[in-house]
């Protein structure tokens, strides 16, 4: 398996640190990894943790100016791509084709090959052009997963919703993450 990891400058930074430990534990799969200069910035801000610490759970780690790298042919065979975070900018570049990084080139490569391209936009209120790009996304093939708090699986942290939607952007690969809560009914 090959995946292509997208992070972006929005908020939540830390989601994909604990994307990219769940990848690192799936056996035999490759993760590209592509962080933007906003992202970089938003990571300083928002953890206490080196850079490296995501960038060593990566096979591969790419910056967004590499337009040239693997992952922006067609002939690059990818599972697909995931951006977490997906901020607003990078929403609109992807819905509106306008590849002008190395992570939007991904991205609209992953579109154009048919592969699995799941985006977690973060953004709150959304605003309408918000939610129109969100629709466009989908239209075009996107799996939309913001990352929402769940209470039906008695999260008691925010650990515990990070997992959660860790594992729901990971079902979108046929991967099952251990550390979510799935649903369960209530045994009669």
């Amino acid at each position: 398996m090959r995946i292509i990891v997208g992070v972006t400058g929005a908020s939540g930074v830390i989601m994909s640190y604990y994307l990219l430990q769940a990848l690192k534990e799936v056996t035999e799969c490759q993760v590209h990894l592509v962080v933007t200069k906003a992202a970089k910035v938003t990571w300083d801000y928002e953890t206490n943790l080196p850079l490296t610490a995501l960038t060593s759970l990566a096979d591969m780690m790419y910056g967004e100016e590499e337009v040239a790298a693997s992952i922006a042919s067609g002939t690059f065979i990818t599972d697909g791509m995931i951006v977490l975070p997906c901020s607003m900018k990078t929403l609109a570049g992807i819905v509106s084709g306008y590849a002008d990084n190395l992570l939007l080139r991904a991205a609209d490569v992953c579109l154009k090959e048919n592969r699995r391209v799941v985006l977690c936009p973060r953004e709150m209120p959304l605003g309408k052009i918000h939610l129109h790009n969100m629709e466009q996304a989908a239209l075009y093939g996107c799996t939309i997963i913001p990352p929402m708090l769940t209470f039906y699986n008695g999260a008691a942290s925010v650990e515990d919703q990070i997992h959660h939607i860790i594992g729901k952007v990971l079902m979108q690969f046929g991967l099952v993450y251990a550390k979510m809560k799935p649903w369960e009914a209530e045994k009669q």
